[in-house]
């Protein structure tokens, strides 16, 4: 192959990437929503759309698999693919993170949450800019960008700790409310889980750009 082709590949698998991280944040906006706003069937769509994620990581597995063979790419080209696939591996567990969040909906049924939702789309609205910005520092090769979504994660920490002591409090206060507290914390747990994925593909950066791999942080949940 050419290495105008194989350019032109590795500019198109990280179109995909980003195409892949933009089907992601969508799954997390409408889940949340959906359970804000008690609507089922956007619910049930976000379980049927995170197939199609699931496809589209796999569709950018087997194009980095390829590569890596029929190449043999070295150094950076090779930093690149190994970069790509990590990083697929991890946007598509944040899909899954957006499908449970969507199935609690679900399983809450016609009950409404226990408390108001406020802290916790507040989380997913930086757990969603996390990704955006991670995504940022990989296409602009960004260490500083990269660092910065680390940083970030403490705010999204700080907000999970605040939701899982009130609504403990409500389970120690109220034992009949131990199941709506619950799904909340399940949604909470998703959500932080969702920041640190995103704090993941950040030090994957550092990685593309340094070839040093270095954890950003150590998550305590």
């Amino acid at each position: 192959m050419p290495r105008v082709d194989f350019e032109r590949d590795l500019r198109q698998l990280q179109d995909d990437l980003l195409f892949l991280g933009s089907m992601v944040e969508k799954a997390i906006a409408k889940a949340l929503d959906a359970l804000k706003r008690r609507d089922f069937s956007a619910s049930q769509e976000v379980l049927e759309e995170d197939n199609i994620i699931d496809r589209k990581r796999f569709e950018i597995e087997e194009k980095c698999i390829d590569l890596i063979a029929t190449q043999q790419p070295l150094a950076r080209d090779l930093r690149i693919l190994i970069t790509v696939l990590h990083v697929a591996v991890e946007l598509e567990r944040m899909g899954d993170y957006a499908e449970g969040i969507a199935k609690i909906s679900l399983n809450m049924g016609d009950e409404a949450p226990l408390k108001p939702l406020i802290d916790i789309p507040r989380m997913g609205e930086l757990a969603a800019k996390m990704l955006r910005q991670s995504l940022d520092a990989f296409v602009n090769r960004d260490i500083v960008g990269a660092h910065s979504v680390s940083e970030a994660d403490d705010e999204v920490d700080a907000l999970y700790e605040q939701v899982y002591r009130e609504l403990l409090t409500f389970m120690i206060e109220d034992p009949s409310k131990v199941k709506r507290a619950t799904y909340l914390l399940w949604v909470s747990h998703d959500l932080e889980r969702i920041a640190d994925r995103a704090t993941n593909i950040a030090e994957r950066v550092v990685y593309l750009v340094t070839g040093k791999l270095v954890e950003m942080k150590t998550s305590k949940y």
